[in-house]
């Protein structure tokens, strides 16, 4: 029989995991629209058409964030009972500013952007993009603060019955943890916006559609995408990796696959965790690489996941150990792809290069398996705690749900979902296949690549 608590974390895991499929992806488009916008401001009207073509998606895109989103706020009541009653006052706050954020802020701008083009004039449709970015982002940040006090708890008291009282709200939202997972989020939904960006450009361009404004916007996601996914490795990636190291260190250990305290240890790029042996069987190391990493010293001990209490380990190290690595491993890939899509644009031969539009193309899934393998390992490192050293995740689950409940509804949302999936997939396609409208060029050379 399924341990109950099992089929809670599943549950949310999957519609959790469902739902920020598409808030990445607006995240990151809210940023490259705002790009195009400010590029159009400048007197390139392909900028605007490029513009209003991402607006579509985006707004398809963000009606699905919102079906898939309202479930997750009910799911902390029905799943997750305890967590709300004893600190529903703090987790509360953040969610609320994240509902009012996504709900009025957003719907508005949005609405404004897609609709309000012709009567409001093109400074302050410009200045509406900017603020429907703001928007975005702020809303994203909220979501963070909510997680990063389950990850690193600050700002609250708890009283004689065990209830959570927030104490600082300005401690809840500038939680230092929260600003580098901010940092680190963000960046992995740009590179999410640029790479589906660069692949519909370059599905566009293989069929020898709408050439013109798609050759511009592509070298507009590629540059954008290359940056982001620099900065998602370093600074951002490493800020976070030396914060888990810090206050998480059994989850740190966990996802390095190092299980034993080692002077000088060694980063392992490949490999399968052995839990019968505690080792990793067929490694391939960098060595003295994880020391200097995480303590700025070639020759600095790191602590392996031997030295804490078994209980304490999270209770799937292989998931955490393959999710982390997958995050990295395709970070690294990104970053290949993108600066070979640099060198390309440079010498003006991108938008001509069937074998890398091909790859372009081919990897727009690739940044949504990174951004969830991620959260995965963010989530699944946590665990046996809810809050991190506070409460234990069986402590914070609803006591009177069912496993056939819980079973029953999960089944119920993933035919929900394949329902939505196959509904968004034919709108988006829909969308896609009309590409940009066609639009008259002030400028007769077109070899400039970005349309600056």
């Amino acid at each position: 029989m399924i341990d109950s608590i099992l089929l809670h974390r599943v549950q949310f895991a999957f519609t959790v995991s469902y739902h920020y499929l598409f808030p990445q992806l607006t995240m990151g488009l809210a940023l490259l629209i705002f790009i195009l916008k400010s590029i159009g401001l400048r007197g390139n009207p392909w900028a605007d058409v490029a513009a209003r073509f991402w607006l579509k998606i985006f707004g398809l895109t963000f009606l699905m964030g919102v079906v898939t989103g309202i479930p997750l706020e009910f799911q902390f009541g029905t799943n997750w009972s305890q967590l709300v009653k004893k600190t529903g006052s703090i987790l509360g706050q953040t969610l609320a500013m994240e509902g009012i954020f996504a709900f009025f802020l957003e719907s508005t701008f949005l609405y404004l952007l897609i609709f309000g083009e012709k009567k409001l004039g093109r400074t302050a449709h410009w200045i509406v993009s900017f603020l429907l970015l703001l928007g975005t982002w702020l809303s994203g940040y909220f979501i963070i603060c909510t997680n990063a006090f389950l990850q690193h708890p600050v700002g609250y008291r708890i009283d004689e019955q065990g209830v959570y009282h927030l104490t600082s709200i300005w401690a809840l939202l500038s939680n230092p943890w929260a600003l580098k997972q901010y940092l680190h989020t963000m960046t992995g939904s740009v590179i999410t916006g640029s790479f589906t960006m660069s692949a519909i450009a370059a599905y566009h361009l293989l069929k020898g559609e709408h050439l013109e404004i798609t050759r511009r916007y592509l070298a507009v996601a590629v540059i954008v995408g290359f940056l982001a996914s620099v900065i998602v490795v370093v600074p951002t990636g490493d800020w976070e990796a030396k914060q888990v190291q810090k206050h998480q260190p059994i989850k740190f250990s966990a996802m390095e696959g190092h299980f034993h305290t080692e002077d000088g240890a060694g980063l392992v790029l490949i490999g399968q965790p052995n839990m019968e042996e505690l080792k990793i069987d067929n490694p391939i190391i960098i060595p003295k690489a994880l020391s200097f990493l995480t303590h700025d010293s070639w020759d600095a001990e790191v602590k392996g996941l031997t030295e804490y209490d078994r209980e304490l380990w999270p209770d799937n190290v292989e998931l955490l150990y393959f999710s982390y690595h997958i995050m990295a491993g395709l970070g690294t890939l990104f970053i290949a792809l993108m600066g070979l899509s640099i060198l390309f644009l440079w010498k003006q031969k991108l938008h001509t290069s069937r074998t890398l539009l091909w790859f372009l193309m081919l990897s727009l899934p690739f940044p949504f398996i990174a951004n969830t393998a991620g959260w995965f390992t963010a989530e699944i490192g946590r665990q046996p705690w809810l809050i991190y050293g506070l409460m234990k995740t069986a402590d914070g689950a609803s006591p009177n749900i069912s496993q056939g409940n819980v079973m029953f509804t999960l089944l119920g949302f993933m035919g929900l979902y394949l329902f939505l999936s196959v509904l968004y997939f034919f709108l988006a396609t829909r969308i896609i296949n009309q590409g940009p409208e066609a639009v008259e060029m002030n400028k007769p050379d077109l070899t400039a690549e970005a349309g600056a």
